[in-house]
């Protein structure tokens, strides 16, 4: 972890003892092993943070000080206020160790949003709550309601409230790729997960994560693979595992987003075209799993869009060939994909008859030029 020093201005408002042990020499030595008498455990904290910072020699001993300090000393610096935030998020690992300490930091009121948004990412579910209670924190730093909407295990009725509260609040969490389709569904009035989609959720992702993801064809990078809607087929669930008929389209969202392939492959089918695109939409979809989808004719037209506008997907000639097949790509994205095609697939769509009768004029205009007009 790399420490920054102190402002001069607050070490200056230290004590003398604490400036004295902060003096280069014998005393900075002895002061890094906790060996020199301080009038408070903030003025303790805070000279074996700077120490830690500002030499190199010693910067070892001061953390293993300060992450031996006794749980009463870690707890009088977590509720003194002086305590700058910096010295506050450098003891944050020693406050993870117990339960108590980690409730102090979160109550800290100085204490760095990064260390936070940290918590956030990986705390329990209790600790989620804890942080959620601070509103103002929340809404100043919505990267803390984007770690809760990550963390497995926070509660949904949890991270459906932080994000009611950024949405009603008019503020964006970048950090959940679906946050346009959550906002609209709180702006409709449809947000609102109880204690029953906490367990509806819970089960689901733990049952998702019991499937193994199917292999992914290779073949999809390099040509369509194009699926009607009367050969599409969800893949085979177990609802005693997967309880979606039981889950909230909060709750089927936020699976789509964390779930893993199994998952996005049942969501993405989902009726309700919010939660279709969310899956889509999840940070873990891989290339192949869009090439995979974008010849799929059975998915709602707004994911095969999605698709096409991800520059990163398409220039997988797989992907842009299934996308031109596929009649619910945009015109504007099929025709520009054309550009891209090897001569034996655009005739291949010169002569097809499934798709835009614009998509088939402008293959056999591409093929008129390549030759020359004749």
């Amino acid at each position: 972890m790399t420490v920054t020093p102190l402002e001069p201005a607050v070490v200056a408002a230290l004590s003398p003892a604490a400036a004295k042990a902060l003096a280069p020499g014998p005393g900075r030595m002895m002061a890094a092993r906790g060996l020199v008498p301080l009038p408070r455990p903030a003025e303790l904290a805070t000279v074996l943070f700077q120490i830690a910072a500002i030499d190199p020699a010693l910067a070892a001993a001061a953390t293993a000080t300060a992450t031996g300090l006794p749980d009463k000393i870690v707890a009088a610096v977590l509720a003194d206020p002086t305590v700058p935030g910096p010295v506050l998020g450098w003891l944050a690992p020693r406050a993870r160790t117990s339960p108590a300490l980690v409730e102090a930091l979160i109550g800290a009121p100085l204490v760095p949003d990064e260390t936070i948004v940290a918590l956030a990412g990986d705390g329990d579910a209790g600790v989620i709550e804890l942080i959620a209670t601070n509103e103002q924190r929340l809404l100043r730093c919505p990267e803390i309601i984007g770690a809760m909407y990550g963390n497995p295990k926070a509660r949904m009725s949890t991270v459906d409230r932080a994000v009611e509260l950024a949405v009603r609040s008019g503020v964006r969490v970048a950090g959940i790729s679906a946050w346009d389709e959550l906002a609209r569904l709180v702006t409709a009035g449809g947000a609102g997960a109880s204690a029953a989609d906490d367990a509806a959720f819970a089960q689901a992702l733990a049952g998702v994560a019991t499937v193994p993801d199917a292999a992914t064809d290779a073949a999809a990078a390099d040509d369509a693979v194009v699926v009607t809607e009367a050969e599409d087929a969800a893949p085979a669930v177990d609802p005693a595992k997967v309880p979606l008929n039981k889950m909230s389209v909060p709750a089927k969202i936020r699976l789509a987003t964390l779930g893993n392939a199994f998952a996005r492959a049942l969501l993405i089918r989902d009726p309700m075209k919010m939660v279709a695109v969310a899956a889509i939409k999840s940070p873990g979809v891989t290339d192949l799993e869009a090439a995979k989808y974008a010849g799929n004719q059975a998915l709602a037209a707004d994911v095969i869009a999605y698709i096409a506008a991800r520059r990163d997907w398409t220039r997988l000639y797989g992907t842009k060939k299934a996308l031109i097949l596929n009649p619910k790509t945009p015109l504007t994205e099929s025709t520009k994909l054309l550009l891209h095609l090897r001569e034996r697939d655009l005739r291949l769509i010169a002569s097809s008859k499934g798709i835009p009768s614009a998509v088939v004029a402008q293959a056999r205009k591409l093929l008129n030029a390549r030759s020359g007009g004749k």
